[in-house]
């Protein structure tokens, strides 16, 4: 069997650890009986060990209940980004070894379920974790946004990114950030709601630019080009921007711009929402 899921950014802003959206960004895995154990990769992460230590063969020897399988997988989506490469890979093998539920299995695997959620369903989501399980529902979107991704080359541990969080935060923060969300959830189901202000939050981002100092710069420079918003991918490094469809080349091209300019070596992506989530077939992955 071969799965294929997209990638996705989450947060958005204001929605720490539970809005996120699929980008048009892809692993494929594929799952064969077979006498051993072997795994083979391509595309991004590449370079990680192909043994039992890998991630699709810890989710797929898991579900199926032995190590007879040979696993193939190809990825699209930068390792250590901000664009949820470890829960498609976990969706993406969940699904092709058969799993009943790959967003449970995405979401055990990457500790909280947003990621998971935008993998396996597709669009933009909302996640919890509710008495001990992962929960999600799908929000309206859009149909005319598109996404900008700029892309550092640097690389930023999700652990290190979390290392730079306020152990507490003040209650008219997490109000802002309440207020913040409403408003991003309106402009996302409808283009014309949108505030450049619904990417602010108190939570995270502004703990996190010290390791990536040029980000605060990089996001103003993305609304000043034409996004309706901007925000941290993730943990970053990456940068997400939200546009109307009929400009997000041209923003895409200022921010490669600015990221010369700023010396901050990378690229930045147009990227359409997947809409579909998890996909499985029959064949082996490219």
């Amino acid at each position: 069997m071969k799965a294929r899921a997209p990638a996705s950014s989450a947060n958005l802003g204001p929605g720490f650890d539970c809005l996120a959206v699929a980008l048009s960004l892809y692993v494929e895995v594929s799952v064969e009986p077979a006498e051993r154990l072997t795994v083979t990769t391509s595309g991004c992460g590449s370079d990680l060990p192909s043994d039992s230590s890998h991630l699709a063969a810890k989710v797929v020897t898991g579900i199926v209940g032995n190590d007879r399988v040979a696993i193939h997988v190809h990825s699209d989506i930068p390792v250590g980004r901000g664009l949820g490469s470890s829960a498609a890979l976990a969706v993406a093998a969940a699904a092709a070894a058969g799993a009943d539920d790959p967003f449970e299995v995405g979401a055990e695997i990457d500790g909280h379920p947003e990621n998971a959620a935008a993998s396996a369903y597709g669009g933009l989501v909302a996640a919890a974790t509710v008495n001990g399980r992962p929960v999600a529902r799908q929000l309206k979107l859009d149909t005319e946004l598109s996404f900008v991704v700029l892309v550092p080359d640097r690389q930023l541990l999700t652990s290190d990114a979390r290392a730079a969080l306020p152990e507490q935060v003040s209650h008219s923060d997490a109000v802002f950030n309440l207020g913040m969300m409403g408003l991003l959830i309106a402009g996302l189901a409808d283009r014309r709601a949108m505030i450049p202000e619904a990417g602010e939050d108190r939570l995270h981002q502004a703990a996190r630019s010290r390791l990536f100092p040029e980000a605060p710069a990089l996001l103003s420079g993305l609304r000043e080009a034409g996004a309706l918003m901007s925000c941290w991918s993730g943990a970053g490094p990456s940068l997400l921007a939200v546009c109307v469809a009929s400009v997000a080349e041209g923003v895409a091209q200022a921010a490669r711009l600015l990221m010369n300019d700023m010396k901050v070596t990378g690229n930045a992506w147009v990227l359409e929402p997947d809409i579909g989530g998890v996909t499985v077939s029959r064949g082996k992955s490219e």
